[in-house]
């Protein structure tokens, strides 16, 4: 029995390792931009500059939108699908995983050929059409984890008896879905919420090839012009992706223990 301890111990170490000390090893550099010592200029020069703070913001605002839109998007497609539709869950749950199938470059190469300025929806001729089509690309490349964790949130509670209890008392579907469903899964859906974010802020591909000014390809640049900035920018995205893992399972505390599945 002890063995088999020491040996899960040298497992979990060596795995542990393999995850920090490039951890480490980045921070340190980032640190190590003077030569007489540790400093955080790099994490001061990354703050001070307005490519930063614009990129960041621009990011962080397209993925409230992208949150919001795949909200709307799909909790009513999963509340549908669990209370009429339960024989087509299979089908719907291997369509939301068609993003993961589907590499980004060929999704925006698409967005860019049927949206264009001469299509018949020319979204791209416009700041407000692109970052249009930028949020819709985020709601796809995000729809995966967002359904999955609605509909676990769903499974968490009888659908059918509350759906027909507010009927009964004459709610409307769209107050059903809103006043009674939504409350009762927001941990779940927030937890969609904080995996949607950490994807839209680090992504690349989209915001790269759409000219739109995202946190990613402002990383990507960085990386290519400056030396120590870099490594304090991955720090930086490193804790903002752990916060918001963090963050989910602080909310998954709160989730219903119980189950009221009926598959």
């Amino acid at each position: 029995m002890r063995g088999n301890r020491f040996w899960s111990w040298v497992v979990f170490g060596l795995g542990a390792a393999y995850f920090l000390l490039p951890l480490l090893a980045t921070l340190e550099f980032s640190l190590s931009i003077r030569r007489d010592g540790y400093t955080l200029d790099a994490y001061r020069n990354v703050f001070a500059d307005p490519g930063f703070q614009q990129t960041f913001t621009y990011s962080l605002v397209i993925g409230l939108c992208t949150i919001v839109v795949g909200i709307v998007i799909i909790m009513p497609a999963a509340y549908f699908v669990r209370l009429r539709m339960p024989q087509i869950r299979p089908i719907v749950e291997f369509l939301t995983l068609m993003p993961l199938i589907i590499p980004p470059i060929i999704l925006v190469f698409g967005y860019i050929r049927l949206y264009n300025s001469s299509s018949f929806l020319p979204l791209t001729g416009s700041v407000m059409g692109t970052n249009i089509l930028l949020t819709l690309g985020y709601v796809a490349l995000a729809m995966p984890y967002m359904y999955r964790a609605i509909d676990t949130g769903l499974r968490t509670i009888d659908v059918q008896t509350l759906t027909e209890a507010a009927t009964i008392l004459g709610a409307s579907r769209l107050r059903i879905l809103t006043r009674i469903i939504f409350p009762n899964v927001i941990t779940a859906v927030l937890s969609g919420a904080f995996l949607t974010l950490a994807i839209v802020m680090g992504e690349f591909v989209l915001a790269s090839l759409l000219n739109r000014p995202g946190f990613g390809p402002y990383m990507q640049n960085i990386g290519a012009n400056r030396a120590y900035e870099p490594s304090a920018l991955a720090i930086i995205s490193f804790v903002f992706t752990w916060s918001a893992m963090v963050a989910i399972q602080l909310l998954a505390r709160f989730a219903p223990k119980s189950s009221a599945r009926k598959d």
